[in-house]
């Protein structure tokens, strides 16, 4: 179940590939999910403030016409990094092997890449609309989805696995 949650959460950096970081640090912020030992930065309001603008920065870019597709080598190295740093963080909470997190978020985030793709050109394709609305739908399904399984993430260290943050990583 753990690795499910931190793959899903990888295949949103698949589709966005700072809003699932920029989501994490906010939860750290509002103490949400709770990080000891190097990976409390996350909880800093610097974090917050820097990955939600290269989150914002990410959504603004995704709509100019001379982006590169995201599934060129360096974007969807990118996208699998990012997923794979959260993997990292998220290990702790939930009680993985960081190892395991990191390959479970990469590979999420390559499976969300190519779902996100194929279903955003597929669907303007279909509906023979413009990008921009499609775009913007899949922005919110990025942000709803990282916010979704960040809150499942969180519950299910603090329910099931009594872990309340304190003492990991020391």
């Amino acid at each position: 179940m753990n690795l499910l949650l931190v793959a899903l959460l990888g295949g949103c950096s698949g589709l966005r590939a700072f809003t699932p970081i920029a989501a994490l640090c906010w939860f750290a912020w509002r103490n949400v999910i709770h990080f000891s030992g190097w990976r409390n930065f996350t909880a800093s309001l610097i974090a917050v403030i820097i990955f939600s603008l290269f989150a914002l920065g990410e959504i603004v870019n995704d709509k100019l016409p001379k982006t590169p597709s995201r599934l060129v080598p360096p974007q969807q190295i990118a996208r699998m990094t990012t997923a794979g740093f959260v993997g990292l963080l998220v290990a702790q909470p939930l009680l993985l092997s960081p190892i395991l997190a990191i390959v479970a978020g990469a590979i999420g985030a390559v499976v969300g890449t190519y779902s996100g793709w194929f279903v955003r050109s597929r669907t303007v394709a279909a509906l023979k609309c413009p990008d921009l609305p499609i775009a913007l739908v899949e922005d919110a399904v990025a942000i709803g989805l990282s916010i979704t399984f960040l809150h499942l993430i969180a519950v299910h260290s603090v329910l099931f696995l009594g872990n309340q943050g304190i003492g990991f990583g020391k």
